[in-house]
C-alpha cells in the first residue's frame, strides 16, 4: 500500500502538481515513468513529484507521489521520504533553476518526442505560426535555446550549465533529451512546454510535406492582441484539465 503523504495543509498543492503531470503524459510530452514537475514552497523547500514504490508513471501520478524535499534533496519535513520514496534523479535540475532565477516558482521536465526530433534535425523552435497559438508565437519570437549536452542532469554541475544555457528564457531545449520549462506557476510551466511541443510538431510537419519554415512577418506579429492571463492561463489550464480521462 503506498503510504499517504504528510503535511496536510499543502495537499491541495500536490493534488494540483499531480495533475499536471498527468496533463503532460496526456498531451505527450512524458511517456512512460520519465518527467517530473516542481513548485517551490519557500526559499529552501519544493514540492516535487517523486519516485514511489508503486511507480506507474507520469500518466498514473497521485498527490502521494508528490512529496517535499529541501534543495538538497534531503526531506522537506518529517515523513516525506517515508515508504520507500525518494527524489528523481534530476532535482539538480529544478533546484538549480529555483537557486538561480528569482523570477520562478515552477518547473516542468518532459521528453517530447517531437522536441527532439525537431532539435536533432536542425530546426529551431521559431515563430512560424500566427494566431494558432499567441503565447507560444511570443515565445518563440523571444528565443528558445539549447544546452548542447544529451545527459541526465544528475548534479550542480550539469545543472549550471543547463541553467546558463537557458539564460533568462522560459523554455531551454535539452539536445536528445528534452525540454525545461520554467514559470511563475505550474499551469504557465505546463502550457508553455505545449506550446513548444506544437511549434516543433507543426515543424518537423511542415519540412516533411517539402514546404519551407518562415518566420510570421513582422507587421502580422505586431497585430497579436495579448489576450491576458484570464484567457491564455486560467482558461487553458481549465481545458488541460477537463481533456484529462
Amino acid at each position: 500500500m503506498t503510504t499517504p503523504p504528510p503535511s496536510v495543509e499543502l495537499a491541495p498543492l500536490r493534488t494540483h502538481i499531480a495533475a499536471a503531470c498527468r496533463v503532460l503524459a496526456a498531451r505527450g510530452l512524458a511517456d512512460g515513468i520519465l518527467g517530473h514537475i516542481s513548485l517551490r514552497v519557500d526559499a529552501r523547500r519544493l514540492l516535487v513529484r517523486c519516485r514511489g514504490p508503486e511507480e506507474r508513471g507520469l500518466a498514473f501520478t497521485t498527490a502521494a507521489d508528490i512529496r517535499l524535499v529541501d534543495l538538497d534533496g534531503q526531506a522537506g519535513a518529517e515523513g516525506e521520504l517515508d515508504g520507500g520514496y525518494a527524489p528523481p534523479n534530476e532535482l539538480p535540475l529544478h533546484t538549480e533553476v529555483l537557486r538561480r532565477r528569482s523570477d520562478v516558482d515552477s518547473v516542468v521536465h518532459a521528453h517530447p518526442p517531437a522536441v527532439v526530433a525537431a532539435d536533432l534535425a536542425g530546426l529551431a523552435i521559431r515563430p512560424v505560426v500566427g494566431a494558432f497559438d499567441i503565447p507560444g508565437t511570443r515565445l518563440a519570437a523571444g528565443g528558445v535555446p539549447v544546452y548542447p549536452r544529451g545527459v541526465l542532469v544528475r548534479d550542480r554541475r550539469l545543472a549550471g550549465e543547463m541553467v546558463t544555457a537557458m539564460g533568462d528564457r522560459p523554455v531551454v531545449l535539452l539536445r536528445g533529451h528534452g525540454l525545461t520549462s520554467a514559470a511563475e506557476d505550474v499551469a504557465m510551466a505546463v502550457l508553455q512546454s505545449v506550446s513548444v511541443d506544437q511549434l516543433a510538431s507543426l515543424s518537423l510537419r511542415v519540412v516533411s510535406a517539402g514546404g519551407t519554415l518562415t518566420d510570421l512577418p513582422e507587421a502580422d506579429f505586431a497585430e497579436l492582441p495579448d489576450l491576458g492571463a484570464g484567457f491564455n492561463t486560467t482558461t487553458a489550464w481549465r481545458h488541460e484539465l477537463a481533456r484529462l480521462p
